[in-house]
């Protein structure tokens, strides 16, 4: 699948040099055909960024990162991301630093027509917001999440693990992507993605759109725990989401 750089630079979080992709198409069943984006580290690999904490370049306050040990293998402890280090980042960045990959020229072009997902690995918020401007502007659409504090609520939609920070991203204005451990735990203004498996996978992301922050008016969305860090996710989430069924939907 052909790959551009679409930004080489310092990274918004803390100054350290990180690299944007932008890959057109996309195998993945649940978000479809998207144009991928894979935020990165330009000097250190992933699996060493996460292990030595220097993750935080491109991932800022996520919780799910995992503790940085500083050892010479593996990725952080405890890491719950459902993101695989070791396939599609770790080759990303391996042809990059190979010089596999072109600088693109016209950042519109690669988008045009196409539904962008901000952020397939990696914080958009690390990126400047001139480069996702452009990359959207002549897009049918676009997907973006964050952990970060919110400085663009009508592009990205905030994501949280548990229902307090929900309720203060709510109380922000910020519409929110929410982690839980079952349907069970969701609350009245949650709806459940559609593209998931609780859902029986009605749709795409590509076909959905729903999270595009508040330049997507309706619910907030919650999804339940899956992917490659389900199993952890979901363990931690039994005391930043413990509440009964009726607790639940009795919470507004």
């Amino acid at each position: 699948m052909k790959t551009y750089i679409i930004y080489e630079g310092p990274s918004l979080l803390d100054g350290q040099p990180i690299v944007a992709l932008a890959q057109i198409g996309s195998n993945n069943t649940k978000t479809g055909n998207q144009l991928q984006t894979y935020i990165f580290r330009a000097d250190i690999d992933p699996l060493e960024a996460s292990r030595s904490g220097e993750d935080f370049s491109i991932c800022g306050n996520c919780t799910l990162r995992g503790v940085a040990h500083g050892g010479n293998e593996g990725q952080a402890r405890d890491r719950a991301c459902y993101v695989v280090l070791f396939q599609a980042p770790l080759g990303k960045y391996r042809a990059y630093k190979r010089g596999s990959y072109s600088r693109a020229t016209d950042i519109a072009a690669i988008g045009r027509g196409k539904t962008v997902r901000i952020g397939s690995y990696g914080d958009g918020l690390a990126v400047p917001e001139r480069i996702w401007d452009e990359l959207c502007s002549e897009a049918n659409g676009h997907t973006a999440y964050t952990h970060q504090k919110n400085t663009q609520p009508h592009r990205f939609m905030t994501s949280v693990e548990s229902l307090g920070e929900a309720e203060q991203a709510w109380d922000r204005g910020e519409r929110t992507f929410r982690v839980v451990k079952s349907v069970e735990q969701m609350v009245k203004g949650e709806v459940l993605c559609p593209a998931s498996k609780e859902a029986g996978q009605r749709t795409t992301c590509v076909s959905c759109q729903l999270c595009a922050g508040n330049s997507k008016k309706g619910k907030s969305i919650a999804i339940v725990a899956h992917g490659n860090g389900g199993k952890k996710l979901r363990q931690r989430l039994e005391t930043t989401n413990d509440l009964t069924q009726s607790d639940a939907h009795n919470r507004v």
